[in-house]
C-alpha cells in the first residue's frame, strides 16, 4: 500500500468502519502516471462517478475514472446503507419553491435509483447483502401527521409503495416503545454500500473503463476544448469531464467549492448479536429511520450487528467520541443493548446544499458536475449519474430541468454558513422535542 499522504483522503486507505472490515476482495488500481486520452474522464469513484461512468460504459464510451483514494472511499463507502426514496427537500416544498412542473418531474424519477441499484445488483451480480424495505419511524402525533401528508401526498403523483402503519403494526418492524407509528416504503431497502461501489467499480472495468486510485486531482482546465485532469503524476486530457468529488472535491474547483458545505454523521456497529436476538428487535429485518430533522437510523447488517447512525457536524469535522454520542438515542430505542460491545464507529461526510435539492450543471460546454444530495446521495447518485450519461449521450431533457433550478447560497457566506446552520438546527432540534 502507496504511504504517501493524501490531502483529503490521509493514506487513502478506507476508514477503519464495520464496511471497510467486512468489504469484498478488490484490487489496488494503479496511480495515475503519465498522460492519457479518453473520451470521459469522471473524477471521483463514489456513486455518482461509477454509476455516470457505468452508463456510459455501457454506451460504448472510453471512460476513465479518476479517484483521489480508494473506490468509495468518501460517503458512498461509509453511509448508513438505505435505500430511501426521494430527495432530502420534499416533494411539497420542490412544489412551492419551483411549481408543480417541477414536483410531478421530481415525482416521476424519485423511484429511479433504488431500481437502478437493484438492476445493477441482478446485471452483474453484486455480492451486497440487497434487502427490501425501510419505514419512516414517527416519535410524535405531529410526526404521524407529517407522514400521513407524505402518504397522500405520494399517492396523488400516482406511488403507491408507501403504507401508514400504527403503532402496533409499528412492532412487527422495531420491537421499541419509543414510536407512536410510522410508514413503510416497500420500494426501499438496505445494503453494504462499500461493496456495492466496489462491484459498480469492477463492472465499469468489464466493459473496458479504466479506474485510477491514490490519484488526488491537483486541478481541472476546464476552459479548454478538451478538459484537462492533472494529478501530481499525470494529466487525462478528454473530451467531456464529469466532476462528482461531492463533499471531497475540496478546492479542486474554486466555482463548486461553496455551493454546497460538507457535514459529518456517525455509524456505529455493535458486536453480531446473533439470529434470535436481531429478529427479536428488528422482526422484518428493514431499515429504520426518524422522521426528526436532526434523525437516527439504523439496520442489522448481514451478520447481525445493529448498525447505528445519527447525529451532524456542520463543517465536517469528526466528533471526539463517536461511541459516547450516538449512544444515549441507541439505548432510547433499544434499552435491553445497554452495554453492548461497539466494534467499530466511523464518521463521513455529506454533502450539503443549502435547498436540499441536489445540483446538476456544466462549466463551460464540456464539463459536468453533481453534488449536494444533502443525506440522500446512495439514490440519488445513481438517479443522477444516469441523467447525467443522457446528457453527454445528446438527450438533456432531464438534465436541462435539474440545471435550470436555482441554487440557493448558505446564508452568512464563507465564514458565518456554519454556524448559522448550527442555529437552524438548534431551531428545529426544539421543535422536534416540543413536537410542534
Amino acid at each position: 500500500m502507496n504511504a504517501m499522504q493524501h490531502p483529503y483522503a490521509g493514506n487513502g486507505n478506507h476508514t477503519g468502519s464495520y464496511y471497510a472490515a467486512s468489504a469484498n476482495p478488490a484490487p489496488l488500481r494503479a496511480q495515475l502516471q503519465g498522460d492519457h486520452e479518453t473520451d470521459v474522464c469522471v473524477v471521483g469513484a463514489g456513486f455518482s462517478g461509477l454509476s455516470t461512468a457505468l452508463h456510459l460504459a455501457e454506451k460504448g464510451y472510453k471512460v476513465t475514472v479518476v479517484e483521489g483514494a480508494r473506490i468509495g472511499w468518501g460517503a458512498s463507502g461509509r453511509n448508513g446503507g438505505q435505500i430511501v426514496n426521494g430527495l432530502n427537500a420534499s416533494l411539497e416544498t420542490i412544489g412551492r419553491r419551483y411549481g408543480d412542473d417541477t414536483a410531478r418531474f421530481v415525482a416521476g424519477l424519485v423511484l429511479e435509483g433504488g431500481e437502478i441499484i437493484r438492476e445493477r445488483v441482478k446485471t452483474y451480480g453484486i455480492q451486497c447483502d440487497l434487502k427490501h424495505g425501510n419505514v419512516f419511524a414517527a416519535l410524535t402525533s405531529k410526526h404521524m401527521r407529517d407522514l400521513e401528508e407524505r402518504w397522500k401526498l405520494w399517492r396523488g403523483f400516482g406511488m403507491t409503495n408507501q403504507e401508514m402503519l400504527t403503532r402496533e403494526q409499528m412492532r412487527e418492524h422495531v420491537n421499541s416503545d419509543l414510536y407512536a407509528g410510522g410508514m413503510i416504503d416497500h420500494m426501499g431497502g438496505h445494503m453494504h454500500p462499500l461493496n456495492l461501489a466496489l462491484g459498480e467499480g469492477a463492472a465499469v472495468e468489464r466493459l473496458g473503463g479504466t479506474i485510477f486510485e491514490m490519484s488526488p486531482v491537483t486541478s481541472v482546465d476546464t476552459e479548454a476544448a478538451r478538459p484537462v485532469v492533472r494529478t501530481k503524476g499525470g494529466t487525462i486530457t478528454c473530451k467531456t469531464l464529469v466532476l462528482c468529488g461531492n463533499a471531497y472535491l475540496g478546492h479542486v474547483v474554486p466555482t463548486l467549492t461553496w455551493r454546497v458545505m460538507p457535514v459529518s454523521t456517525q455509524i456505529m456497529a455493535t458486536k453480531p448479536l446473533g439470529e434470535a436476538l436481531a429478529r427479536e428487535l428488528m422482526p422484518s429485518d428493514v431499515c429504520i429511520e426518524d422522521v426528526r430533522y436532526i434523525l437516527d437510523y439504523y439496520r442489522m447488517s448481514a451478520d447481525n450487528r445493529l448498525l447505528f447512525g445519527g447525529g451532524t457536524v456542520y463543517g465536517g469535522a469528526d466528533p471526539k467520541d463517536i461511541k459516547a454520542k450516538l449512544w444515549k438515542n441507541l439505548n432510547k430505542v433499544f434499552p435491553q443493548l445497554q452495554g453492548t460491545e461497539i466494534d467499530y464507529a466511523w464518521s463521513g461526510n455529506f454533502a450539503l446544499s443549502f435547498s436540499r435539492v441536489p445540483q446538476m450543471g456544466r462549466i463551460g460546454q464540456n464539463t459536468y458536475f453533481a453534488h449536494g444530495y444533502s443525506g440522500h446521495g446512495v439514490t440519488g447518485s445513481h438517479t443522477f449519474g444516469r441523467i447525467l450519461s443522457e446528457a453527454i449521450n445528446g438527450d438533456l431533457t432531464r438534465f436541462d430541468t435539474f440545471a435550470n433550478l436555482p441554487w440557493i447560497p448558505f446564508p452568512g457566506g464563507r465564514m458565518f454558513r456554519v454556524p448559522y446552520s448550527v442555529i437552524g438546527s438548534w431551531w428545529y432540534a426544539v421543535r422536534d422535542k416540543l413536537g410542534v
